[in-house]
């Protein structure tokens, strides 16, 4: 007599890397062997070009992003335990680039795998939402005027806060680096 099938281990993957990702044996990468998804959803964040502080300034040529090695990736993999746990995701794959990247360039890669298409895209939306505000990164923007560390945004605490209580979320701090590169709290 057969009992219940083994319960389905969900797939996780977090990387912070200076290389860039391909999304088509990312997503492939997330679905292999995996009868049971229904739907995947990814997203991925790009460099785009805007002008320092809003103003008609030079447009920014780039970005800088820092992180804390071990620690950011240990931030992550909760995270990606708690969209697991509320969505019922099968599977979650998390990219995300540091160094300098350049016009264009892909920043990060949030994809996921469920049963249905909502419970996808509400998990990936979730943890966008959960990077943008409180993981261990720190933005800069290059211009020819010079660089700049980037602040939290209020509208980034605000789509994180509609998840309701997120375990371990802590509103934004502004600030980059100090002179050492330890961090003073702003997210990218």
């Amino acid at each position: 007599m057969a009992g219940p099938p083994p319960a389905h281990i969900p797939h996780r993957h977090v990387a912070v890397q200076e290389a860039d990702f391909d999304l088509g044996n990312e997503v492939a990468a997330l679905r292999e062997g995996d009868t049971g998804i229904g739907a995947v959803a990814s997203f991925v964040g790009t460099v785009r070009e805007w002008a320092l502080d809003g103003a008609a300034a030079a447009p920014t040529s780039g970005l800088v992003l820092e992180h804390y090695p071990g620690m950011t990736e240990r931030s992550i993999e909760a995270m990606v335990d708690e969209g697991i746990r509320r969505f019922g995701l099968r599977g979650v794959r998390v990219i995300h680039r540091v160094g300098p990247l350049a016009l264009g360039d892909q920043i990060v890669l949030v994809a996921v795998s469920a049963p249905h298409r909502r419970a996808a895209f509400q998990g990936c939306e979730f943890l966008m939402d959960w990077l943008k505000t409180q993981a261990p990164f720190w933005k800069k923007e290059v211009s020819a005027q010079g660089a700049q560390w980037v602040d939290a945004r209020e509208q980034d605490d605000a789509a994180l806060a509609r998840w309701g209580e997120v375990p371990g979320a802590v509103p934004n701090a502004a600030g980059g680096p100090d002179a050492e590169g330890q961090g003073q709290g702003s997210k990218a």
